[in-house]
């Protein structure tokens, strides 16, 4: 058996207004020892957005340059802007013993699996594609054009569902980030990671010998 008390990485994926980010976020308050990874990205900086929090926004020569460094995790081109997952800060955090979350689209999602296939994979589905599209339309940050391509490669995006571990339906906000908890706290009782943890215990009632 092996024991360690190493984190586990979650990998989160959704379509674009399946209500993700808000979901990680109200997951990351709710639960000690669990981290998001900031990406990297070449998107422009948004209204309310700050540089090292939301994401390390960085110009597309200087992403290059990373990736040819081979500095991240995994990288994607998402609507023409390039985001990539930090290899060093993923491996230190996780060494330390803390969960870490990875929010990334399918084809993150699907290197990531290749590279770390013990990583628990999760996707958060609309209830519906109306549902999405009302939620799209009520981000003041988007425009028609962008709004409308986001709609046409949600369904592609989707189709990708059964590639992930667990299914989470975004239908009830509580429900959904219930449901979310219930993954983690449940990969936190696993054999390796409790027998690390317990270890007095389990020393305790295998010695044979009755303690005061």
């Amino acid at each position: 058996m092996r024991m360690t008390d190493k984190g586990t990485l979650y990998i989160v994926s959704a379509p674009s207004g399946a209500g993700k980010t808000s979901l990680v976020a109200a997951l990351i308050e709710r639960l000690p020892r669990l981290r998001i990874s900031v990406s990297h990205t070449t998107r422009a900086r948004r209204d309310g957005e700050t540089d090292g929090v939301n994401y390390h926004f960085a110009a597309r020569e200087a992403f290059v340059r990373m990736v040819e460094e081979g500095r991240f995790l995994e990288h994607a081109e998402v609507f023409g802007n390039l985001y990539g997952t930090s290899a060093d800060w993923v491996a230190e955090t996780l060494r330390g013993g803390e969960d870490v979350i990875l929010e990334i689209d399918w084809q993150g999602a699907a290197q990531i699996r290749h590279l770390l296939p013990e990583a628990a994979s999760i996707f958060i589905l609309p209830p519906c594609l109306k549902t999405l599209a009302q939620r799209l339309r009520t981000r003041a940050s988007d425009d028609d054009h962008v709004i409308e391509k986001r709609l046409a490669g949600a369904r592609e995006e989707m189709s990708h569902y059964g590639e992930f571990d667990y299914l989470v339906v975004n239908d009830n906000f509580e429900r959904a980030l219930h449901d979310l908890a219930a993954i983690v706290e449940a990969r936190r009782l696993t054999t390796d990671r409790q027998a690390v943890r317990q270890a007095a215990t389990l020393a305790d009632l295998l010695s044979g010998t009755e303690t005061q």
